[in-house]
């Protein structure tokens, strides 16, 4: 194998996983957020999902449950080389190449990715003095171009 999927195993891909999702305070059960869990199986080489048992609820669950991974046929770590990629700007076309997946599965992938992104990032607020650079936007300016010459400094009302 060689290309960006060389680069990690798909071990690597769990232990970072586990470590952004459990944070310090490890797993946490999706359903009564409970940290009182017993391990069913242990994460091995060979299957790197650790499962997991609730001792509150009786839910059985594992690393990708309620994840975007969960039930995905793409192995983890062609998820995380796509979002690698995607932070480089890279294109759907040259993900589908590099993964060696369809471009049809690569739109979906990175599709699904900015979704969560999109969904997961924390609210920001602006206060104070906020200085804004020029924007270039030709459409609805036509015959007035000195309204995007202007420079725009706004004041965001503090809360």
């Amino acid at each position: 194998m060689s290309g960006i999927l060389s680069l990690m195993s798909e071990v690597q891909c769990y232990d970072k996983l586990r470590e952004k999702r459990w944070n310090c305070q490890g797993p946490q059960c999706p359903r009564c957020d409970s940290n009182n869990l017993w391990v069913i199986a242990k994460a091995t080489e060979d299957d790197p999902n650790q499962k997991y048992g609730c001792d509150d609820c009786g839910r059985h669950f594992n690393d990708l449950t309620g994840t975007i991974f969960q039930h995905s046929k793409i192995p983890l770590k062609s998820w995380m080389c796509c979002l690698h990629l995607m932070g480089l700007n890279v294109s759907n076309r040259q993900i589908a190449k590099e993964l060696n997946i369809s471009e049809k599965t690569a739109q979906s992938m990175t599709d699904k990715l900015r979704t969560q992104v999109t969904e997961n990032s924390p609210d920001v607020r602006l206060s104070g003095e906020v200085e804004l650079d020029e924007v270039y936007v030709v459409a609805g300016h036509k015959g007035h171009p000195e309204t995007l010459k202007k420079r725009a400094v706004v004041v965001v009302g503090e809360d």
